[in-house]
């Protein structure tokens, strides 16, 4: 991933006066620029005028979070894959910014809520969730995505967001109870542990995989609630991802 200045936050690193390499300036500037168009054609018309909600969309440089070669493509609204490093590993799906600003206007996120963000990859969904809610836990079970993602969350000192690595169907249940649950990706099974660590009146917000599928690229973006502790789901708008393997179906689960 990118090298940023180590210890300072995402406001910090836009603000720096000090900064005297005029080519990193220039860098720095471009990106606030490629932000606030991000923000204001992609994302607005979805998020109303929260002015918290767009100012961490607007303070998170996208580009960090990327690998150099994907950096010219972080402000196009598209789904990003992120490889994990050496061989084998399950790859990661960076959400489009428009389907990211919508699950998460969706899910209603709290600025005293705690969140669990399941699949964080490198990173730039759990800084946005720093941004709006009190505590932020980030789990990812990817090694070499992990470093990253701490990596990254240090030198934005981003010290609310705890993270963990470890398998994503199991949670983080130590933490529990969340407010919201956040899975970046798509999901066919599984989910019983996860929906177990949420708070009475919680939320677990992910992209559902439509079975039978023969493009294989139809979903629905879905908001499990806990109420009561019933539960239930309401479909949101059409949305595509990837499967995360550890929510895949398999014979021995029964889809929820």
């Amino acid at each position: 991933m990118r090298v940023v200045p180590p210890n300072k936050g995402l406001g910090k690193i836009m603000q720096d006066t000090r900064l005297e390499d005029v080519g990193i300036a220039d860098r720095l500037s471009q990106s606030a620029l490629h932000r606030r168009t991000m923000v204001d054609c992609q994302i607005r018309t979805f998020d109303g005028d929260r002015p918290t909600a767009l100012g961490a969309y607007a303070g998170s440089p996208r580009e960090y979070f990327l690998p150099g070669e994907l950096a010219p493509l972080a402000y196009s609204d598209i789904g990003l894959q992120l490889k994990p490093a050496g061989s084998g590993g399950e790859r990661r799906t960076l959400l489009p910014p428009l389907v990211l600003a919508r699950l998460i206007q969706a899910a209603g996120v709290v600025s005293t809520g705690m969140v669990l963000d399941v699949g964080a990859a490198t990173g730039y969904s759990s800084a946005i969730f720093a941004g709006l809610a009190g505590r932020v836990v980030a789990l990812e079970s990817e090694s070499s995505l992990y470093n990253a993602l701490r990596s990254n969350l240090d030198a934005f000192d981003l010290a609310k967001v705890q993270t963990i690595l470890a398998p994503l169907a199991e949670g983080a249940p130590k933490e529990a109870p969340f407010d919201l649950i956040f899975i970046n990706g798509a999901v066919e099974a599984n989910l019983e542990a996860l929906l177990a660590q949420l708070k009475d009146g919680g939320n677990l917000v992910a992209i559902k995989h439509l079975p039978g599928d023969p493009t294989g690229r139809a979903g629905k973006a879905v908001r499990y609630e806990k109420i009561d502790g019933g539960r239930g789901y309401r479909v949101l708008f059409d949305a595509f991802a990837p499967v995360l393997d550890a929510f895949r179906k398999g014979e021995q689960f029964t889809f929820l």
